[in-house]
């Protein structure tokens, strides 16, 4: 006894849902990754703000480490904090999306089994990609 054949458009919806799976796991590491990094800068932050002016700082630069000044570090670091707060506001809207049109295709795919129809469902205009 052979399983029915899945229509070709279906299996197309089936990737298609199966990409945007992926596309949200790529996401949440990647917000996952800068929300280690925010907690690092923050912490760094902390350290740095009890030293004393004159106590001598440094700063990793790929092997070594270079002299710098608090002010200059409290800087860079700031500045590091405010670029990884804007990346993960992208990557939140990106993910509310992703879910959004995850959600539309397990819809439009269910419909169609339920259709269990051997043709394709008519082609919507997706000028949205």
């Amino acid at each position: 006894m052979s399983s029915p054949q899945m229509p070709p458009w279906l299996q197309e919806q089936i990737m298609k849902l199966q990409q945007s799976q992926q596309n949200l796991q790529s996401v949440m590491t990647q917000k996952q990754h800068l929300e280690m990094e925010k907690a690092e800068t923050a912490k760094a932050l902390d350290e740095l703000k009890k030293v004393t002016d004159n106590d001598a700082v440094f700063k990793q630069a790929g092997t070594v480490l270079i002299k710098s000044t608090k002010q200059e570090l409290i800087d860079e670091l700031e500045e590091r904090a405010e670029l990884a707060k804007t990346r993960v506001t992208v990557l939140d809207k990106q993910e509310i999306r992703l879910k959004e049109s995850l959600k539309e295709q397990e819809t439009k795919i269910t419909e169609m089994m339920k259709g269990g129809s051997t043709n394709p469902p008519p082609t919507e205009d997706n000028s949205r990609k």
